[in-house]
């Protein structure tokens, strides 16, 4: 089975809503999708939940997500919020989520 971890940089919601659309996509398909959120797409997640978007709830509840990184959540602003919705908080990596099991676990990285 081919696996795929897309990394979300940009706070582009736009951007953002194509990287969910391929996510949910593959994952239908049969193949394994995840999700880490860092840098400004980590204020995303605040937006997406007030607006009760459709997408990002579906991709939530196919348990797409990974996590979001906890120190660029902390640089945004928006930690304290991003620990309420229900997605792993990572920091392992100088307080961002590791990518070694991924890449040692034969995922296909992209990054958007």
């Amino acid at each position: 089975m081919k696996k795929y971890l897309f990394l979300a940089f940009q706070g582009n919601q736009m951007c953002f809503m194509h990287l969910l659309l391929y996510a949910i996509e593959l994952h239908e398909k049969g193949m394994e999708a995840k999700i880490i959120m860092e840098g400004e797409a980590t204020k995303l997640v605040k937006e997406l939940e007030e607006s009760g978007n459709k997408t990002y709830l579906k991709a939530k509840e196919l348990n797409l997500f990974d996590s979001i990184c906890k120190a660029c959540s902390a640089k945004m602003g928006v930690l304290e919020y991003n620990e309420t919705v229900g997605i792993p908080i990572k920091g392992e990596l100088n307080g961002h989520p590791s990518i070694y099991s991924f890449a040692n676990g034969d995922y296909e990285i992209i990054t958007l």
